[in-house]
C-alpha cells in the first residue's frame, strides 16, 4: 500500500510550509508517502471552471492508475480520526493504494471528482489549500498512531 497526496501549488508562508513538512515526515513514517505538487494555474485570465479543469488534468496526470482516488472535498464524506484511521488499516491490509487529491483555490475538477472512489470533507468549512493539506498531513500522522496504539491520539 502507498499513500499518496496529490495537490495543486507550493505552501507559501514559511510557517505553515514548515507545519506541513514536519507532519509529513512523521506521516512517513506509518505510511508509505509519495507527496506531489502540481502548478497552480493563474486566474487572471481564465475562469473558475478552467482553472479547475487545468488543475485537475495535471493531478490526474500524476495519479497511478491503480490507486483510489479521494478528493479531498468540502461536500464529502465527514470521518472521526478513528475512522479514517481505520480506511487506512483496511487498505494497508488490502495492498490498495490511495491517492488524496487537494485542489487548488477553486477546489476540483469535475473531471477529477467523477473519477474519485470517494469524497473526504477535512471541516464542514471550505478551507485554503494549504491549510487543507496540514489537515490532511495531520490526520495520516494521527491515523497511524491510532493503528499502532500509540499515545498521540487522545
Amino acid at each position: 500500500m502507498r499513500v499518496s497526496v496529490l495537490v495543486v501549488g507550493r505552501p507559501k508562508q514559511g510557517g505553515l510550509a514548515g507545519a506541513i513538512a514536519d507532519y509529513e515526515t512523521r506521516a512517513a513514517r506509518y505510511w508509505p508517502l509519495d507527496v506531489q505538487e502540481v502548478r497552480e494555474e493563474s486566474s487572471r485570465s481564465r475562469a473558475a471552471d478552467q482553472v479547475k479543469s487545468l488543475e485537475a488534468d495535471r493531478l490526474l496526470a500524476r495519479a497511478t492508475g491503480a490507486a483510489r482516488l479521494i478528493a479531498c472535498d468540502p461536500g464529502g464524506e465527514s470521518m472521526t480520526s478513528a475512522q479514517f484511521a481505520n480506511l487506512l488499516a483496511a487498505s494497508r491490509d488490502n495492498a490498495t493504494d490511495l491517492a488524496f487529491v487537494i485542489g487548488g483555490a477553486h477546489g476540483l475538477g469535475d473531471v477529477l471528482l467523477a473519477r474519485a472512489h470517494r469524497r473526504l470533507s477535512l471541516a464542514p468549512w471550505t478551507l485554503p489549500h494549504e491549510l487543507a493539506r496540514l489537515v490532511l498531513a495531520e490526520q495520516l500522522y494521527r491515523a497511524g498512531t491510532i493503528v499502532r496504539g500509540e499515545p498521540y491520539h487522545k
